[in-house]
């Protein structure tokens, strides 16, 4: 069993609060560019949580995860969200959601007890896994927020920050447990990530091309006349 110091599961503690702080702040942001920063702000989160766990763990992989993380989405997906969607889209002021805002977090508190007692028989069979108590509950709050992001927001653009801070939830909980990996998958696991948004971003630009905007409710003008 690897023993880490009280002052490291501090900081890691830390910096999941940080990462679910700008988890919520995605979800009920009301601007587009807003959201985005959020994103952007989650995943230097992300980063740091894979820099605390290799200095924790000595491991030097994870030292990798946190340098691809950062580049692809701290810097890659941002722009190539901006390039795709187009600037209109993030000047936009308002972003239509089912809810209003306090509604929105009094169900995502409903989320993060749901996602904690789901983790929590889990816990005691990885006690042996320093940091799996802190990375797994939140990463998996943070699965379950994304989904309810996808599910609350009109914007075609803002649900696919939803997916985003869905994956990063699954990335954050997985390098608690899961921090062999070799370098060559990790830089896969990670190129998939600015693809993915680069294909969904360009399918936004089209969407909006022909329907002037990127509701969800309006796409109902793509179908064959």
């Amino acid at each position: 069993m690897i023993t880490v110091s009280p002052i490291m599961l501090s900081i890691a503690g830390s910096v999941a609060a940080l990462f679910v702080v700008f988890g919520l702040g995605v979800m009920v942001s009301r601007q587009m560019l807003a959201s985005l920063r959020f994103f952007m702000g989650q995943s230097v989160a992300l980063t740091l949580s894979a820099l605390v766990l290799a200095d924790a763990l000595h491991t030097v992989n994870l030292l990798w995860v946190a340098l691809i993380t950062f580049v692809t989405k701290v810097i890659a997906v941002p722009l190539v969200l901006r390039w795709a969607a187009g600037e209109e889209i993030y000047g936009r002021r308002e972003v239509d959601q089912a809810l209003e805002i306090p509604a929105s977090v009094l169900v995502a508190a409903v989320f993060a007890l749901v996602g904690w007692f789901a983790v929590a028989p889990v816990l005691p069979t990885l006690h042996d896994v320093p940091f799996a108590a802190i990375n797994l509950p939140t990463g998996l709050i943070m699965v379950l927020w994304g989904a309810f992001t996808v599910a609350l927001r009109r914007e075609s653009v803002a649900q696919m920050m939803g997916l985003l801070i869905m994956e990063n939830g699954a990335f954050f909980g997985s390098i608690a447990i899961v921090h062999n990996l070799t370098v060559i998958a990790e830089i896969a696991a990670a190129v998939d990530v600015p693809i993915v948004a680069l294909v969904i971003g360009l399918l936004i630009r089209s969407i909006r091309r022909v329907t002037g905007s990127t509701r969800v409710g309006t796409l109902d003008k793509l179908h064959e006349h």
